[in-house]
């Protein structure tokens, strides 16, 4: 308090000194200043607020040290997380698995196709499956003399186990065929002729296999027999055996194929009217191989090594086949360049060439055919995750290779079914073949898939004049379609170019024989087919064939039936 006087009285007489002094020197007067130096400034004559400013206070100055514990003790929680639950995913029903089926279909021409297929499982590893097939048709083919139509009907069986460690299965089965020699020159045959004709051919097939795989050395094996013969007395046997050996040798698989293909065949006459003779071949093979996998580089190296022996005057001979392949990945699976050289010895056999043309005559040269190689490389892979590509450029040289020609028709020449230029002969000939083909397929979506692919070929032959009845272009395209979950359709195109036959008749009109190169124009063929689901079991359908209604020729004098449409149904079962 006192301090507090002292300081007022102070601070009065401060201002009216002031006051004092302001009033005497009102008027000051001049005088002259000399300035000795000039005023320099320094940093310390500034006020300078301090970040950290010095406290003078005892209280405040001094500092207490302070210690923090924790004091913990446990608390009881009555906390309960809920459970988490997965989301609800819309997905479609599973469809319901049938072990067999029954289709049944008929259309114009009076065809007519059914199928039935079973399958039972005797025990867990025991099972028996059967196939029922027959398609046929009364014919009427426009502008054709001789009757067209055609039965095939087959039956396959088969029991089979799958065991731990093994597996395997036994076949048996049956087939009966009817076709007819319909395909005549037009203009060469009188209607005493054509009536006195006998054209039908029946074929019939017996055959027994069985397969056996195991998980040792011994992978699989096949072994099969048929039994095949004609209406005319032609008979053929074959028997194939093909054991494969696999082992492992250093880290790099081994794979030893061994074959035995066993023929023996015999016709009861010559195309002229001659004596019935024979033909007969065993051909042992051996096709030793290794396989070689390092990063994206694949290889197989092997060889083959066949000796066949001819039964019935033929000659005996030793073949060695490179057996080369392989693969590397460019740019993963996007781009995969593969290339190989490959030889073998083909059994060629009476029932192959039946199946591949059904109007070849009775009379026929059976002989292997060596393929000497067949060199070939090529780009595959996949453009996107669902289109996918391949292109091959291949040149093949073959020895004996089999060619369809016609066999003409010669006025008194023989009185038999297929003597009136309605019938095939084998030739055999070096061919030389470059060709270049092109896939490409498409999946847009799971309802969706689209394909395309097309082979161009150029043949070069050694006696012949052409490469009889082979194309130079083939080219096919498909689209299915899954509209709804009820309807489904689809669609195919066949193109086939040009083909070369040789015409070689003389008939009663005109008894001096003509012989000429005859072309095959070439032709498309575009199928059709949609269905419509009505359960699960029952499926309702309608096929449409040769929708162009195309009247070309895929033999000489043989027009095919035109459009045609199938309708039908098919039914799913369990026992």
């Amino acid at each position: 308090m006192k301090n507090l006087k002292n300081i007022s009285i102070i601070t009065i007489l401060c201002a009216a000194q002031i006051s004092l002094a302001q009033k005497k020197d009102e008027n000051i007067g001049t005088e002259v200043v000399n300035v000795v130096k000039p005023y320099t400034p320094s940093i310390s004559d500034a006020f300078k607020v301090k970040e950290t400013p010095t406290l003078d206070d005892e209280e405040t100055s001094k500092k207490e040290n302070i210690q923090y514990n924790i004091f913990s003790f446990p608390v009881a929680s009555t906390f309960a997380p809920a459970k988490g639950k997965a989301a609800n995913v819309d997905k479609s029903p599973e469809e319901k698995i049938f072990s067999n089926y029954l289709t049944l279909g008929a259309g114009n021409y009076g065809t007519v196709n059914a199928e039935l297929f079973v399958t039972q499982n005797i025990s867990n590893t025991d099972y028996f499956g059967g196939m029922l097939r027959h398609n046929s048709s009364q014919g009427g083919i426009k502008d054709v003399y001789l009757d067209d139509k055609f039965y095939n009907t087959s039956l396959d069986l088969t029991y089979g186990s799958r065991k731990k460690g093994m597996n395997w299965n036994a076949d048996m089965g049956y087939q009966h065929q009817i076709y007819n020699w319909y395909g005549t020159f037009p203009g060469t045959l009188d209607d005493a002729t054509l009536a006195s004709i006998n054209e039908q051919q029946t074929y019939q097939t017996l055959y027994l296999g069985g397969r056996l795989g195991l998980d040792n050395i011994l992978k699989e094996s096949s072994v099969k027999f048929t039994r095949f013969w004609d209406a005319y007395g032609s008979a053929e046997n074959r028997f194939v055996a093909k054991p494969s050996l696999e082992f492992d040798v250093v880290e790099q698989k081994i794979k030893t194929d061994f074959v035995l293909d066993y023929i023996s065949g015999s016709f009861d006459q010559t195309f002229n009217g001659g004596g019935s003779y024979k033909y007969g071949f065993t051909n042992f093979g051996f096709q030793p191989s290794i396989r070689i996998n390092k990063g994206d580089l694949s290889m197989n190296l092997g060889a083959a090594f066949f000796y066949s022996s001819a039964q019935e005057g033929g000659k005996s001979k030793f073949f060695i086949y490179p057996q080369v392949t392989g693969a590397y990945k460019v740019v993963g699976d996007l781009m995969i360049f593969y290339a190989g050289i490959e030889g073998t010895l083909h059994q060629n056999s009476y029932r192959d060439f039946v199946q591949e043309n059904f109007f070849v005559s009775p009379t026929l040269a059976v002989a292997p055919t060596d393929q000497k190689f067949d060199v070939y490389a090529g780009l595959k892979g996949k453009l996107a995750g669902s289109v996918s590509y391949n292109i091959r450029g291949s040149y093949k040289n073959e020895d004996g290779k089999a060619m369809y020609v016609n066999n003409g028709y010669e006025a008194g020449v023989a009185f038999e079914g297929f003597n009136y230029g309605n019938s095939f002969n084998v030739v055999y000939d070096k061919v030389k073949t470059l060709s270049f083909f092109g896939e490409l397929k498409a999946d847009f979506s799971k309802n969706v898939s689209f394909g395309i692919n097309g082979t161009f070929s150029s043949y070069n032959t050694d006696v012949e004049k052409e490469a009889w009845n082979l194309p130079a272009i083939k080219l096919a395209t498909t689209l299915d379609v899954d509209i709804t979950d009820k309807w489904y359709a689809g669609t195919s195109l066949f193109f086939v170019g040009d083909r070369k036959d040789f015409a070689h008749f003389a008939s009663l009109v005109n008894p001096v024989p003509t012989d000429e190169v005859v072309t095959l124009k070439s032709y498309f063929d575009l199928n059709a087919h949609v269905g419509y689901k009505f359960s699960d079991r029952l499926t309702f359908f309608l096929k449409g064939n040769n929708l162009a209604n195309q009247d070309y020729q895929k033999w000489l004098n043989y027009p095919v039936q035109g459009l045609q449409i199938l309708g039908g149904a098919s039914f799913k079962f369990d026992f």
